[in-house]
């Protein structure tokens, strides 16, 4: 959590679980849990994220540092991916990642995107230094990673 504002009192993190809810309600599209097959515990969350005066319409993700290293957040995200072009109609795809985020990097440059530079996110993030990676559609689909 240490990219993601750190880790959340329980009301906080409440307050997330019932906005991503509300997400599928009203935009149709939200993140989706991530359950680990061979054990069956939840791990995180991935996919499409949009909320108001974001910097782009987002496929993110959000894994519990168990999970890192295993290749999920890439396989998840590229699934996400296929679904926000093929089915969404989403002409771009972002992902607002921490500049010493490392580890993301390298999910963004497998999934095929590139770094666009420096972004803003709205408020009570403003202060919080954003880097913006993505790429279009036609990019995605000319260069579709296997997962």
């Amino acid at each position: 959590m240490r990219h993601l504002s750190g880790v959340q009192p329980r009301s906080v993190a409440w307050r997330g679980f019932l906005q991503m809810a509300g997400a599928w309600t009203i935009q149709g599209f939200s993140m989706f849990s991530v359950i680990e097959r061979a054990s069956g515990r939840w791990i995180g969350r991935v996919g499409p994220w949009w909320p108001e005066g974001w910097p782009g319409p987002e496929v993110g993700w959000a894994l519990s540092r168990g999970a890192w290293g295993n290749g999920y957040a890439t396989e998840a995200a590229a699934a996400a991916m296929d679904w926000v072009f093929g089915d969404l109609g989403w002409t771009e795809a972002i992902h607002s990642i921490a500049p010493d985020n490392t580890a993301s990097h390298a999910v963004a440059k497998r999934l095929g995107s590139r770094l666009k530079g420096p972004g803003c996110l709205p408020a009570p993030y403003e202060d919080s230094a954003v880097e913006i990676w993505g790429q279009s559609r036609e990019e995605w689909q000319s260069r579709r990673p296997t997962p």
